[in-house]
Order: C-alpha cells, then sequence, then structure tokens
C-alpha cells in the first residue's frame, strides 16, 4: 500500500493541487486518526483477561472510524460522477463497491477476533459503509451546480485516499 500512496496517489494528488496542500492534507489525517486513538482508547476502554485481544478490538473500531470518514469521499465522487454520465457513475459505483469489500473485511476481522459480537460487527461495518450513500447524496445534489463542482468533487475524493493510504500503514 506504501508503493500505491508514494508512486501512484501523492503525484495524483500533486497534480490536481500542490506540495503544500498535500503536506496539509497528509498532517490532517495523521492528526484524525491520532484523535481517533485517543478517543477509542477513552471510550471503548474495554477490560479484557487477553491483552491482544483488546489491542484488535481497539484496532478494528479505529479502522472503522477511519474507513467511515474515507468512504464520504468516495460517495461524493459517486454521486457527482453520475451528473457526468451514467457509465462514470456506474464505474466509480462498481469500483468503490469491490474496493470497499476488503475494507469491511479489514475491520471486521479485527473486532472479531477482539471479542466483539458478531451482530455488533455487522452493525459497525454497515455503519461505516453508509457514509457512502450520503456522501453520493451530497455528491449528486453539489454536482449539479456546475462542471468545476464536480471537479472539485472527484479531486476531494482522490486527496482523501492520499490520507487513507497514509494513515492506513
Amino acid at each position: 500500500m506504501m508503493a500505491v500512496v508514494c508512486f501512484d496517489l501523492i503525484p495524483e494528488a500533486m497534480g490536481i493541487s500542490n506540495i503544500l496542500q498535500v503536506i496539509l492534507g497528509i498532517i490532517m489525517g495523521i492528526i484524525t486518526m491520532i484523535y481517533c486513538d485517543l478517543l477509542v482508547q477513552k471510550k471503548f476502554n474495554i477490560k479484557v483477561a487477553n491483552k491482544t485481544n483488546n489491542s484488535l478490538l481497539k484496532t478494528g473500531i479505529i479502522v472503522s472510524i477511519g474507513l467511515a470518514i474515507h468512504n464520504f469521499p468516495e460517495g461524493l465522487a459517486i454521486g457527482s460522477g453520475f451528473d457526468v454520465s451514467l457509465k462514470l457513475g456506474l464505474s466509480l459505483a462498481l469500483a468503490i463497491c469491490l474496493h470497499d469489500i476488503p475494507e469491511g473485511i479489514s475491520m471486521a476481522v479485527p473486532m472479531k477476533n477482539g471479542g466483539m459480537k458478531i451482530s455488533k460487527v455487522i452493525y459497525y461495518v454497515v455503519l461505516s459503509g453508509i457514509t457512502t450513500g450520503i456522501g453520493a447524496f451530497f455528491g449528486s445534489i453539489i454536482g449539479t451546480i456546475s462542471s468545476s463542482i464536480i471537479a472539485a468533487c472527484l479531486s476531494f475524493a482522490a486527496r482523501s485516499n492520499v490520507i487513507h493510504s497514509i494513515t492506513e500503514n
């Protein structure tokens, strides 16, 4: 994933914007994930006999929060993509759907292995995916304003992928 970030996503983001915005986006992503880590440690500090299980559960919850944040701009891209053409919207929706399957697994496995009940795991996985639909709704609405808004939504989604990829590792 680091290779994709270094050789694909960061250069693409720099082509869309400039180095200062890319660095700012990366710093914002790091700060967001540190905040999430502290929040999860405070709110979900579950006493488990096995420290590994507690660590796995914490990891799953942090990944869930990060993916919920990451999924919103993906939804913006889908919604605004439908404003460009049906083909682009469907292509983005399919690609992001396939992309989100391993992401869902990456949050579900640590939660389940950390001792969370399967019903709660499914609840959190679905909850983090709902932000894609919310983003698509808003992307569709604001994408009708102008083509520059559509370009901004697609660029924002690209930039969020840089942040997600950096903080994922």
